[in-house]
């Protein structure tokens, strides 16, 4: 029996790229594992091991260098402390347009897909439990962007100038 009939999947298989520093490092193993029982290919691009005095930039980038490649098909996701630096970096990348959450309502990730079609979720990991980061992600890669004639000539506007 499919996951989506047991009622544990609320969005089709992806391909999701996961990055982040040490910050995040113990709540990405979480994910990743996460991810992969909802039957997510998952593509982890470090760390690979707990460096205390390491750089965001070094696993963000790699990340964001994925999905800038396949925007529509691929799905990233990074950590840090506040999230706020990565999402600064991924957003440097072409096609690129992640969103940060580090807790409070969930409604900003739904916003986040419906009107933006977010394809990177930055988290806070120092603001979110990790069930909270689970239903976030779980929330942001089941809401459908919304195709409205003004949120995709906003998104095309976005692009033009990147």
């Amino acid at each position: 029996m499919l996951l989506s009939q047991l009622g544990l999947l609320d969005h089709k298989y992806m391909k999701i790229f996961i990055g982040s520093d040490h910050a995040g490092f113990e709540l990405k193993a979480k994910l990743k594992k996460y991810l992969e029982e909802l039957g997510n290919e998952v593509f982890d691009k470090g760390a690979s091991e707990l460096v205390p005095d390491d750089d965001y930039p070094d696993y963000i980038a790699p990340v964001a260098m994925e999905v800038s490649k396949d925007p529509k098909g691929t799905r990233g996701i990074v950590l840090g402390g506040s999230g706020e630096g990565e999402v600064i970096m991924a957003n440097r990348f072409k096609n690129v347009r992640a969103v940060l959450y580090y807790g409070g309502t969930t409604n900003i990730i739904k916003l986040s897909r419906e009107h933006n079609d977010a394809n990177m979720l930055s988290l806070g990991a120092r603001f979110l439990s990790d069930e909270e980061a689970m239903n976030a992600v779980k929330l942001w890669l089941g809401t459908p962007f919304s195709h409205d004639e003004r949120h995709v000539r906003r998104i095309n506007k976005i692009e033009e100038l990147s």
